[in-house]
């Protein structure tokens, strides 16, 4: 990869933590197997083989009067480690403090920290904390167990208002500073590597959830060129289509919004159907606060164009009743949004792979039918 000038996941992660430890910002790691990771992408510490209980982490050792970084197993009780790291994090605000759940959904059982401290901590006792949260999520077929971070619950505590179209001057660091908690969902290795730093950066601190990836820790297209993340780079809160949809807009039929992982499978379909000049596909990377300035730039672009959020998550979960109601202010109410994922169901996923794989071929069905929201009009 790096004879490639190109990174994946992991090595994003690890220029992100490296690049500030440079800058003098001591970064805390803890959670369920982060040394290792969960799905053995991370390898911060080193073992032995021949001494038992000697380690290193090659991180504490890449330049001179570099900041120290803490990387630590935790036991097995989210809601104590979840409530030492909140902790942590408030009596050190300089530095990047960061949890993570082995699986998403297993916040779950602190969620009690997450409800009454977390979310509205600064509203309660005019404290900022800059904890970071990472959720890994995304539906791999593994079964509801394994599958959501229940994404829909922490948007459903974002404190913006869905129906009003705000002010644009300083829009994006004002969002920011306004919000109660940042809600991000990040499609490449890029944009996890700014949005980490950006965390720490800020003159100012707020709570980030950020909905990590499984699959796409591997996935061949999930790469990043260093060109990315260069000086003068930044985060991207929405990235906009850059292919032939782009270059005529007006003839374009169907704008796809959607979030995450679900990206790759959109452009896998789309190519499949050769459809990449009708249907354009934009990726909401941060989604709260909500970039209405970017969508609304976006909706415009497309002027004929239907749009339509699309999520691999069932209907009653998931983002698309967070996204709604605000992609319509967006657009001041001109067009309906139209809706292309799962059914509404009681659990997060499915336990069969082979209904998993159904379920994911009929939600791309919907969204490169032309025609399946006709009648609906």
């Amino acid at each position: 990869m790096v004879k490639n000038r190109t990174v994946d996941w992991a090595l994003a992660e690890y220029m992100a933590f490296g690049s500030l430890l440079k800058e003098g910002i001591h970064i805390r790691l803890s959670g369920q197997d982060v040394e290792r990771g969960t799905f053995s992408h991370r390898h911060h510490v080193l073992h032995d083989q021949n001494v038992d209980k000697r380690t290193c982490i090659p991180m504490n050792h890449l330049w001179p009067n570099q900041a120290p970084y803490t990387v630590c197993n935790s036991s097995l009780s989210e809601y104590g480690v979840l409530g030492f790291e909140l902790g942590f994090a408030m009596a050190s605000p300089n530095a990047l403090v960061l949890w993570e759940a082995q699986f998403g959904d297993f916040h779950n059982t602190a969620q009690c920290i997450i409800d009454q401290f977390i979310c509205p901590g600064q509203a309660k006792w005019v404290r900022q904390n800059g904890i970071v949260l990472l959720l890994p999520h995304g539906m791999e077929g593994m079964g509801p167990e394994h599958s959501s971070a229940r994404p829909e619950r922490f948007l459903q505590m974002c404190n913006d208002d869905p129906d009003v179209f705000p002010k644009l001057d300083d829009f994006d660091v004002r969002q920011l500073y306004d919000c109660n908690w940042i809600v991000v969902n990040c499609s490449t290795p890029a944009n996890f590597f700014h949005v980490l730093r950006r965390q720490i950066l800020l003159p100012f601190r707020k709570p980030l959830i950020i909905f990590t990836p499984k699959s796409l820790l591997r996935h061949p297209e999930a790469r990043s060129s260093f060109d990315d993340m260069l000086p003068g780079t930044h985060f991207l809160r929405v990235i906009p289509d850059g292919g032939p949809a782009a270059q005529s807009p007006e003839q374009v039929k169907r704008v796809l919004f959607c979030t995450g992982k679900v990206y790759y499978d959109l452009t896998r379909e789309r190519k499949a159907q050769q459809m990449e000049a009708d249907v354009a596909i934009t990726r909401v990377e941060q989604l709260s606060p909500f970039p209405f300035d970017l969508l609304q730039r976006e909706a415009q672009k497309y002027p004929a164009a239907e749009l339509v959020w699309c999520q691999e998550e069932h209907k009653n979960q998931g983002y698309y009743d967070y996204v709604k109601p605000r992609l319509r202010t967006t657009i001041n109410r001109a067009k309906p949004v139209w809706y292309a994922g799962r059914e509404p169901a009681a659990a997060p996923a499915t336990g069969n792979k082979k209904t998993h794989l159904t379920e994911l071929q009929r939600l791309l069905d919907t969204a490169f039918n032309l025609d399946a929201f006709k009648d609906l009009a």
